[in-house]
This record gives structure tokens, sequence and C-alpha cells, in this order.
């Protein structure tokens, strides 16, 4: 690989799910079954729900008082929808926020990542759903405000971020990393070799890209004749 990159990755293994000290998250349902359950789930996890909201404009209200690492929001709620709150819980950069929703339309999904969220999880759900689609919005927001310090300009902000998103596809398939491990590896490398993550991304691209024109010239048949 190019200079940018010092070293190969490692993957990280499976490692067992240990959430920060304390992951605090405030849950936003206007059914309090659905709710109650949630609660559950998080709290066995070892998450403290630190607010409870059944409609979107209270949700946004307890997001901003207690600063939670995490909101999740159903769509359909009174008052004001989870993607409004969404919306708004991102304008501000409170939280990673995590939807909830009965559906799982693409243009819904769609609605909700351009409003902000991070992640989302399909109903009904189980535990084992649960905390994936935590790590998955919280690692996401955790990238979005390392790019957001590195590039000012919005524009440029979003080509970096599908740079690095690509990149990280790259480092998954071939090294067998998780996301999260994946934007580690590019932010760790962008530090060590004070090169934008930008530039680490491309380099990463660009070398997955020699080497899949070298195996197809590899398999070209008379290359020796």
């Amino acid at each position: 690989m190019s200079a940018a990159e010092p070293q190969q990755p490692v993957a990280d293994g499976d490692q067992s799910h240990v959430p920060p000290l304390t992951t605090r998250v405030v849950i936003a349902e206007d059914e309090a079954l659905i709710r109650l359950d949630l609660k559950e789930m998080l709290e066995e996890e070892g998450y403290s729900v630190v607010g409870e909201a059944g409609d979107g404009q209270k949700a946004v209200e307890l997001a901003r008082e207690h600063r939670p690492d995490l909101v999740i929001l159903d769509v359909k709620m009174p008052i004001l929808d989870g993607i409004s709150a969404a919306e708004k819980i991102a304008e501000e950069s409170i939280a990673p926020v995590l939807m909830l929703t009965a559906f799982s339309q693409r243009e819904l999904v769609e609605r909700a990542r351009d409003a902000g969220a991070m992640a989302y999880l399909v109903k009904p759900f189980s535990k084992s759903d649960v905390v994936p689609a935590i790590e998955m919005a919280v690692s996401r927001f955790t990238e979005l405000r390392a790019l957001e310090k590195e590039v000012a300009d919005l524009s440029q902000r979003l080509e970096t971020r599908k740079l690095v998103d690509r990149a990280k596809s790259v480092l998954q398939t071939e090294y067998g990393l998780s996301e999260p491990a994946a934007f580690r590896w590019i932010q760790k490398t962008s530090m060590d070799r004070r090169l934008s993550m930008h530039q680490v991304a491309e380099a990463v691209i660009q070398d997955a890209t020699e080497r899949q024109q070298q195996k197809g010239q590899a398999k070209e048949p008379g290359q020796d004749q």
C-alpha cells in the first residue's frame, strides 16, 4: 500500500459488548408497553435510561435537558413525529439518534437518515437487535463529529464521508475489521502520518483498486506465451 498506510490492519476479533460507563439514554415511544420493554432491555445490558417520552416534542426537551449519549425515537409519535424530533436533535448536535420504525421502506429510512438519524431498528425487535443498532448509531455519530472537526466546509465533509465509507468497506472486506474498528484505523493512521482522513481513505481505495487490477492482469490468458 502507499505511504499513507503504515501496516495492514489487524482484525479486533470477536469482542463482547461493553457499554461505556454509563451510557445514558433517552427513549421516546408513544406505546407505553414497547417503551417499558425497551427500557428493560437497555437496563439489562448496562445502559441507563435517564428520560422517557411519549411524543417527539418531549423527547427533544429531554435531550436538551439531559444531554444523553443516545436518543431512541419512534418514527410515528404525536405532537412532533420522530423524524422531525431527530432533525432538531441533530441540528443541535446533542446526541446520536436511533430510529424505531414498524416499516423498513427505503423512502422512510432515507428520510430518517437525512434528518440526522445514525441508525434504525425495525419493530418488533429483540434484545439481540438492540445492542448492535445502538453501537452502530454511536460509532457513526463519533465518525461524524470527527469529520466535522477535520472538515469545516459542508460539501467537502460530505465528499470525505463518502470516501471514508468506501475505505471502511474495503477494510471490512479485505481485513475482517468491524465498521467501528475500520474507522478507528483510518483515524489513527491519519494522526500517525499527519494526513487528513480524506487522504488516508483515498490511499486505501487506490491500493484496493490496484490490487484488483493486478489480479485481473494475472488471470489474462497468454501472458507468458
